[in-house]
């Protein structure tokens, strides 16, 4: 159900709520950004799933129901708390193709080629969301390929109406959609733009889904569909072989955890620079009374920032595929790394990011996706997936009907050169052969006890892992509902470029002209939103849903 979140009496000015979808239940929730999705999930768990399955299921029917960033064609990452206590994360970024090279995106004068890097078919990273969901579900699930995927098969065979949204999004994007002829009669009736209301089918992509169902990951990796991929690719200078996609795989790896005031903290590990971000944020705040503070005070708020000025400068120093690179995580996520690191903070003085260098002791479209899905069991998951711009490169493979991703501008082409979200890079991750790019997703799982408190994570490029500290610390230190915490405005900062970017109501005037008087920049204007945190929460034994009220989802539970 929908309704209105009241001001809660800790806010020190008014804030504009909107509508958040919200639901409570006892047996199983998902939250995701599409409700047709989201009743998928609930669909797998009816029949006996758990949340793993509910989760894949999830993930397989964004890849119909979301094509600006559910995928085939991308990658991801998923955290899992499993119902024993043991907490697992699975890396399914994509990989760069084995003949990139580190100047690949570099003109005759040594400049990025932004074109080249966002929109080519060399801009593709070899998909990981097929061989990640499909690892996840033969490790944990309990029900079969065939069952989880039916939904999906459904869904692109028999079609399904067309939201004002949806369509809105093909016709922004028809341009682009036009550049492609597989892209155009996919998007698309006969040439012309698709309208709310029509019916979508999509049969190349049902029978990419049927061939995933029937093989496994060779339905995808290898044989017909493996064929269309690298056709297109020979045919258009792109780089993805036979070879890079039957070498592919999904990787576990050791969660980044940290903790934060009586909770654990279970986030992903780099390739995600987020998990490392958001503990070593969360260390440099814990001294403080963020309570007594009070939530958009002038002291919470510069807090906060300068605490995101300080991880975001490691972030472009130190983080990268810890399979090519050496990431200090254990240093940048310890309590004492985070005293060092603040010791320098002023409560009257906003930091100066040109003379904040990365610390040494002793990335993303706003049209990535997030979901999060439990069971009564205890089982959590919190997944982030993405083919990083809206509709990645807007290719879709002719005859397999899915989008080509374009991660490969997540690299730093050139060291201290921004990508397209401004966030900047240096040796750790450049280009390299079979090397997965840095990325800012965060799927978080917050515990206490062992037990799943608070599942959450968000899209939105750099914006992502301050959007996660948000809502965390809207859980934690101001103890509001779900509900307040997801619909919350929010701010953010990413040390360079040194600017401030916020929704309305996140900073009042008031503490929008204190900040500028104590040297804080770019507090002139708003940003219109910042992030879509789909969370969910345990609570008195109730598992609460919420889908982010600055898009339009949906929740399901039963």
């Amino acid at each position: 159900m929908k309704r209105f979140l009241l001001l809660l009496s800790l806010f020190i000015f008014p804030v504009s709520f909107a509508l958040a979808e919200y639901q409570r239940a006892t047996q199983g929730m998902v939250s995701s950004r599409s409700d047709i999705a989201s009743e998928v999930g609930k669909e797998i768990l009816a029949l006996g799933g758990n949340a793993i399955d509910a989760a894949v299921a999830t993930g397989f029917a964004l890849s119909v129901t979301y094509p600006s960033a559910g995928n085939l064609g991308g990658g991801g990452f998923m955290v899992i708390s499993l119902a024993n206590g043991e907490v697992l994360t699975l890396d399914y970024r994509e990989k760069a193709p084995a003949t990139a090279h580190r100047d690949m995106f570099l003109d005759d004068k040594g400049d990025v080629d932004r074109e080249l890097a966002l929109n080519s078919h060399q801009s593709a990273g070899v998909p990981g969301s097929v061989a990640g969901l499909l690892e996840a579900l033969d490790k944990y699930g309990s029900l079969n390929r065939e069952q989880v995927l039916a939904p999906a098969i459904r869904l692109a065979e028999e079609g399904f109406i067309l939201n004002q949204e949806i369509a809105g999004q093909f016709r922004g994007h028809f341009n682009s959609f036009r550049n492609y002829p597989a892209s155009l009669a996919k998007f698309s009736a006969n040439g012309s733009p698709l309208n709310a209301g029509a019916l979508w089918r999509q049969p190349d992509l049902a029978r990419t889904l049927s061939a995933i169902s029937d093989k496994g990951r060779d339905g995808f990796y290898k044989g017909s569909v493996a064929d269309l991929i690298v056709a297109d690719m020979q045919a258009n200078n792109g780089l993805i072989s036979h070879e890079d996609l039957i070498n592919y795989q999904p990787v576990w790896r050791a969660p980044v955890h940290g903790s934060y005031r009586g909770y654990d903290v279970w986030s992903m590990p780099a390739p995600s620079s987020g998990g490392v971000l958001l503990v070593q944020m969360l260390n440099m705040l814990e001294p403080y009374n963020i309570e007594k503070l009070g939530w958009g005070s002038t002291e919470t708020v510069h807090l906060m920032i300068e605490a995101q000025r300080r991880a975001y400068a490691d972030r472009a120093e130190h983080l990268g595929d810890p399979d090519y690179v050496e990431v200090p995580s254990s240093m940048l996520t310890s309590k004492d790394y985070a005293r060092q690191r603040f010791a320098n903070f002023d409560p009257q003085v906003a930091g100066d990011s040109a003379k904040i260098t990365a610390g040494n002791w002793g990335e993303e479209s706003p049209q990535t996706t997030h979901y999060s899905v439990a069971d009564d069991e205890g089982n959590a998951v919190s997944v982030t997936t993405t083919l990083n711009r809206s509709y990645g490169n807007h290719i879709v493979v002719p005859g397999a009907g899915f989008l080509l991703n374009n991660e490969m501008d997540d690299f730093s082409s050139k060291p201290n050169s921004p990508n397209s979200y401004g966030l900047i890079g240096r040796t750790a991750n450049e280009i390299q052969p079979g090397k997965r790019m840095l990325s800012s997703m965060s799927p978080t799982i917050i515990t206490r006890d062992g037990k799943p408190v608070l599942l959450t994570g968000s899209p939105g490029g750099s914006t992502i892992i301050n959007t996660v500290l948000q809502v965390v610390m809207n859980v934690i230190d101001h103890h509001m509902s779900l509900e307040d915490a997801v619909t919350s405005p929010r701010f953010h900062h990413q040390w360079m470029p040194d600017v401030v970017r916020y929704e309305i109501g996140a900073i009042s005037d008031e503490v929008a002209a204190e900040l500028e008087a104590m040297g804080h920049q770019g507090l002139n204007g708003s940003r219109r939103t910042i992030g879509e945190a789909n969370s969910v929460m345990f609570e008195n034994g109730f598992i609460d849903g919420v889908s982010d009220p600055r898009i339009v989802g949906g929740v399901a539970g039963f």
